[in-house]
């Protein structure tokens, strides 16, 4: 079985933002030669997501109101954590609900996506630098 890792580096200008991670993904796809396997997409930070689904502002848009409106609002002083002198105690509720890692399946060398899909990540509490790891396995 091949394996192939890469990291791809954050500093993101916002405390929050989505930014569409599907091409360099496919890139790294590309570049390891696995023709059928997996590849696993997995932000290293406990503050940040990476998903799968539409590229779509109105949908990001709605995706922000939701985490801010129903998940976890923006609002120190409502967690104990942000007890521990943080102020991040939201990011850390987003990224649970929203999730750390996707896998996605590698048919003939292509990342094997539906029509409308696209792999993001999601930045909670930004600003400085993060990472993601993007491995690939198979044969």
């Amino acid at each position: 079985m091949k394996s192939h890792t890469h990291y791809l580096w954050f500093n993101t200008k916002q405390r929050q933002e989505i930014i569409d991670v599907t091409d360099e993904v496919a890139e790294q796809v590309r570049a390891s030669g696995v023709q059928e396997g997996l590849v696993l997409v997995s932000a290293m930070h406990i503050t940040a997501s990476v998903f799968v689904n539409d590229q779509e502002s109105g949908l990001w848009a709605d995706i922000l109101k939701w985490l801010e409106e129903t998940i976890a609002p923006w609002d120190p002083g409502r967690y104990r954590h942000n007890e521990t002198g943080e102020d991040n105690a939201a990011a850390h509720l987003r990224s649970l609900t929203i999730g750390h890692e996707v896998i996605v399946p590698i048919t003939a060398g292509k990342v094997d996506l539906g029509p409308w899909q696209r792999v993001f990540y999601g930045e909670w509490d930004g600003q400085r630098k993060k990472r993601v790891i993007i491995k690939v396995l198979g044969e």
